[in-house]
């Protein structure tokens, strides 16, 4: 059965030297797959390729990445600013980045629900608190009021969630979305994703070096090393009986798993 994403065959090159090598994996509807391995493994390229983000020194060289019936890197510019919000969203490894740091955060959300035809303030406004209190936050108009610099990393994690969530995406996109984040909100952000899932169905591509995480999140589970496959399958089988060495010793390297 295909995926609301697939990825058939997949090649990419950045100034013409291979990075990934022949990548197939597909993300049904509703499923979150976790993508793990070291450092340098290709695995955020991956993502990077599906939002258009390889930047000019970047192509995707072989094979595809659909959405549904499209070739994501075949799309133009205006054709990708249409998805990205409302079918597919993208949480990045440091969400404060991708705010203004001199405008509100309740004014930045206006502007992107605007952009994709929701110009409405009063309910856009509803909606945003209404996401932001069931995300966990107690005072969710004091956070539309504030300034990016004003909240903590943890906290502008979380509000990067609920802005990515807020168009109710078919497919969203984490890259390392818990990596800068201490345990405490790392659980929190966890927990936040898994209730996206549950209240909107949404299939989530998690790219993560914790393996942790993945066991916390995902359904299926792909290793990577030096930008090619190594496993892939379901998540419980991977960890409790992995097949290639290099897997093992990735496992093997996480104390709490080994225990």
């Amino acid at each position: 059965m295909s995926g609301i994403i697939r990825y058939d065959q997949v090649d990419i090159s950045y100034n013409g030297r291979r990075v990934v090598q022949d990548v197939s994996f597909d993300l049904q509807a509703g499923e979150i797959l976790g993508i793990a391995g070291e450092s340098g493994s290709g695995k955020s390229t991956l993502l990077k390729a599906a939002m258009g983000l390889l930047g000019k020194d970047g192509l995707v060289t072989r094979g595809d990445i659909r959405y549904l019936d499209k070739n994501l890197p075949d799309l133009s510019e205006r054709d990708m600013r249409s998805l990205c919000g409302p079918e597919i969203g993208m949480i990045f490894q440091t969400a404060g980045t991708s705010f203004i740091p001199i405008r509100t955060i309740r004014a930045q959300i206006r502007e992107m629900m605007a952009a994709h035809g929701h110009t409405d303030k009063k309910d856009v406004e509803t909606q945003a608190q209404d996401l932001l209190t069931k995300l966990g936050f107690t005072d969710p108009r004091r956070i539309l009021d504030s300034y990016p610099f004003e909240l903590s990393g943890g906290m502008q994690q979380r509000v990067g969630v609920a802005a990515a969530m807020l168009l109710k995406p078919k497919v969203l996109l984490a890259d390392e979305p818990t990596s800068a984040l201490d345990v405490t909100v790392q659980k929190q952000v966890i927990e936040e994703m898994l209730l996206a899932r549950k209240l909107f169905g949404t299939a989530i591509l998690l790219v993560t070096h914790n393996i942790g995480v993945i066991k916390a999140m995902a359904d299926t589970m792909l290793i990577m090393k030096d930008g090619q496959m190594v496993e892939y399958g379901d998540v419980q089988e991977i960890l409790q009986h992995p097949r290639t060495s290099y897997t093992k010793k990735l496992l093997a390297a996480v104390p709490k798993l080994r225990r």
